[in-house]
């Protein structure tokens, strides 16, 4: 079974770094969970009037207010078929401040309808955006996310842009250290950059025959 990154990015999918296949050509059919270990080497906020906003969004694993260098991070990464059958993939993404953990959560599927990968932030799926993937010249990738919509019961509405969010993650291999890289940069046209982080780290690949409920969100749509 193909995973959802090889659907996003087709024929290109072959040119992403080995060790990048690797980590992206997973499927539920594998049975295979992926665990992450490393540091995130700066992890930041814009202006202080944002903040509010990324504190609401901290409640729900969207955002993150907290920022720091040298912050222990680990993420993991769930394969499955959701309960509408749809191949899933789940990310949890820990940030260990010294006073508190951070997590950020995302939920991703294939829309053929939208013909790119849709992700669900957060812990009820109340935010969603379609995600472009491409291969870098690194044979690294990069996701640039499209409009926010939000979701709560029968209600369905792209936000404006005052109130949505742009996000760019670039994720690479770095054969030198023998580690993956990551940047992400979340800004929105009005008020500019709101938040992000940069860092690396390695992955363990475990069996994984069931995937634990507690990583899955609390709620799901079936809505693309």
């Amino acid at each position: 079974m193909d995973s959802i990154y090889q659907h996003a990015l087709g024929q290109d999918f072959a040119k992403l770094h080995p060790k990048m296949q690797e980590r992206f050509g997973l499927s539920s059919a594998d049975h295979i969970a992926a665990f992450g270990t490393g540091v995130m080497e700066r992890i930041w906020h814009g202006p202080l009037f944002a903040l509010p906003a990324l504190w609401l969004g901290s409640l729900r694993h969207i955002t993150s207010p907290s920022s720091g260098e040298n912050v222990p991070f680990r993420v993991e990464s769930y394969f499955y078929q959701d309960r509408f059958g749809r191949e899933t993939m789940s990310i949890i993404r820990r940030f260990q401040f010294p006073t508190l953990l951070r997590q950020i959560d995302s939920t991703s599927i294939y829309s053929r309808q939208r013909k790119s990968l849709v992700d669900y932030l957060g812990t009820h799926q109340n935010l969603a955006s379609d995600i472009q993937a491409s291969v870098t010249g690194q044979g690294g990738m990069q996701m640039v996310a499209g409009p926010l919509r939000f979701y709560e019961g029968v209600l369905g509405l792209t936000l404006p842009p005052l109130f949505s969010g742009d996000v760019e993650l670039h994720e690479w291999y770095d054969e030198v250290v023998d580690r993956f890289r990551i940047r992400v940069v979340v800004s929105n046209p009005t008020f500019g950059k709101l938040f992000g982080y940069t860092g690396s780290f390695t992955v363990e690949y475990r069996p994984m025959d069931e995937v634990p409920n507690e990583v899955k969100p609390i709620y799901s749509r079936p809505r693309e």
